[in-house]
C-alpha cells in the first residue's frame, strides 16, 4: 500500500506541476482555460473555481489544460434558431439558452436573424414579445450558453489560444516542461538542505554502524592527514587509497579535537561492477548551507539532464532497444524498489522522473509539447501559421502512435516484471 501511495503522490505531483505551468502562463496571456485535469477518462472529482473546472479523472496517465480555441468553439447560432436570452444589470445578454427554454420562464425568446458570438458579440433577431421589430442585443464577454441544462462559458476570439502572439502561445506550451525542471531543482535543493551537500574536505562523515571504520574507532569529524604515510589533501584521496587496498591494514594519521592520532583500519573487500575494492563504511563530509543547497539544486538537475540525453542518444543509435523503455508499470516497480531505500532516495527518484518528463515532452514529436513548439517554429520562419486542420491531423496521428507505443512498453513491462 505504501508503494501505491508513493507512486500516486510522485506521479500526481509531476503531472500537477506540469499542467500548472500551462495553466499559469495561459491565464497570464488572457486565454480562457476551461478545464485543468489530472488524468484522463471519466471524472472522479470536479470543482469549478472562477472560469476553470478542476477535475481528477479515472486513468492516472497524464493530464491536460483545455484552452479555449484549441477545440472547435462552442455551437454555431444560425438564422432561424429560436433561443432564450437572459440579461445582466447592464441589459447585456449573460445567458443564451438553446433548448429546454421552458425551464427559464423569465427568458426572452428571440428568433435569430444574425449572430456573432466570437468577435462582434452581438445577436440580432425578432423577439416574440415585440412583433416584427428587429432588435440587436449585446453579449456580455463572460456570457454562458445553456444546452441540455449544462452551462458553458463563451470564449470571445480575444480569449482564444489562436488570438495570442506567437510568443505567448509558445510560452503557454513550454511552461509545462519548464515547471518539471523547476520542480526537480526544488526537490534537489530540499534534499541538499536536509542532508547537506558533499564536500571534498578530508574529513570523515557519518559512519555506518557495522563498518570497519566504526569497529576500528574512527569518529565522525576526524580530519585525515595521511594514510600509510601518503599525504591526504581531499576526500577523493581518502576514497582512492581505501578502494585500492581491500583486506589490507591501513594506518590512518588523523587529527581529532586538536590532537594527532594513528588508528589502523582494514578495508572490507567488496565487488562493484566486477572489480574488487575496499570499503570501510564511512560517508563523505557534508556542508549544510542554503547557498550550497541552491547550487546543488541546479548542478544536480543539469547532471541528470545530461544523463538522460546520453540515454536518448544510445536509444537513437540502436545501443538500446525499445525493451529498455519503461511505462507506468515499470515506473511503479522502480518506485517500489527505490522506496525501500528511504525517503531521500524516493525524493531523488521523483526529481529524476520530473526531469525525464520535462525532456520527453520537449521532444519534437507530434501531440507532445515539443511537437507543438516545432509547429510554432515553422510559423515563425514562414510568417504565418500552418493550416489548423493539417496540424490537428498530424497531432492526432502522433497521439495514436504514442498510445500504441505506450501499449507496447506497458506489455513489455508486464512480461518483464510479472510473467518472467
Amino acid at each position: 500500500m505504501s508503494t501505491v501511495i508513493a507512486f500516486i503522490v510522485i506521479f500526481g505531483a509531476l503531472v500537477f506541476f506540469h499542467e500548472l505551468g500551462h495553466l499559469i502562463f495561459a491565464k497570464r496571456a488572457g486565454i480562457l482555460c476551461r478545464e485543468f485535469a489530472i488524468g484522463f477518462g471519466p471524472k472522479v472529482f470536479s470543482h469549478k473555481k472562477g472560469e476553470t473546472v478542476y477535475t481528477i479523472r479515472l486513468l492516472p496517465i497524464g493530464g491536460f489544460v483545455r484552452m479555449a480555441g484549441e477545440d472547435p468553439e462552442m455551437v454555431e447560432i444560425k438564422p432561424g434558431y429560436r433561443i432564450g436570452l437572459l440579461f445582466d444589470d447592464d441589459n447585456n445578454v449573460n445567458k443564451i439558452i438553446l433548448n429546454n427554454k421552458e425551464k427559464f420562464p423569465n427568458c426572452r425568446i428571440v428568433e435569430v436573424e444574425y449572430a456573432d458570438i466570437e468577435r462582434e458579440l452581438i445577436i440580432k433577431g425578432f423577439p416574440d414579445d415585440d412583433g416584427d421589430n428587429l432588435q440587436s442585443f449585446t453579449i456580455n464577454p463572460k456570457a454562458v450558453i445553456v444546452e441540455n441544462g449544462s452551462e458553458t462559458q463563451l470564449a470571445p476570439y480575444d480569449r482564444q489560444f489562436a488570438s495570442k502572439t506567437l510568443g505567448q502561445r509558445a510560452m503557454a506550451i513550454f511552461a509545462g516542461p519548464m515547471m518539471n525542471f523547476l520542480l526537480a531543482i526544488v526537490i534537489f535543493m530540499i534534499i541538499a538542505i536536509l542532508q547537506g551537500v558533499p564536500t571534498n574536505d578530508p574529513v570523515l562523515g557519518e559512519l555506518t554502524p557495522d563498518g570497519a571504520a566504526k569497529a576500528a574507532g574512527l569518529h565522525k569529524g576526524d580530519i585525515v592527514q595521511s594514510i600509510n604515510g601518503t599525504e591526504i589533501s581531499s576526500w577523493s584521496d581518502v576514497v582512492d587509497v581505501i578502494r585500492k587496498h581491500p583486506n589490507e591494514k591501513l594506518t590512518f594519521t588523523l587529527t581529532r579535537d586538536g590532537k594527532e592520532k594513528e588508528i589502523p583500519v582494514t578495508p572490507v573487500e567488496k565487488t562493484v561492477d566486477g572489480k574488487k575494492i575496499g570499503v570501510i563504511g564511512v560517508y563523505s563530509p557534508v556542508e549544510k548551507s542554503p547557498v550550497q543547497a541552491i547550487k546543488s539544486g541546479f548542478t544536480e538537475t543539469f547532471f541528470w539532464i545530461q544523463q538522460i540525453f546520453v540515454m536518448l542518444g544510445k536509444l537513437v543509435t540502436g545501443q538500446f532497444s525499445i525493451n529498455a523503455l519503461s511505462g507506468p508499470v515499470g515506473i511503479y516497480v522502480s518506485t517500489e524498489e527505490v522506496a525501500k531505500s528511504g525517503i531521500f532516495y524516493l525524493m531523488k527518484w521523483a526529481g529524476i522522473l520530473s526531469i525525464n518528463l520535462g525532456i520527453m515532452n520537449l521532444l519534437p514529436i507530434p501531440a507532445l509539447d515539443g511537437g507543438r513548439l516545432m509547429f510554432f517554429a515553422v510559423e515563425a520562419v514562414r510568417g504565418k501559421p500552418i493550416d489548423r486542420q493539417k496540424e490537428g491531423m498530424v497531432h492526432f496521428i502522433g497521439f495514436a502512435l504514442l498510445m500504441l507505443l505506450m501499449l507496447v512498453v506497458t506489455w513489455n513491462d508486464i512480461q518483464r516484471f510479472f510473467l518472467k
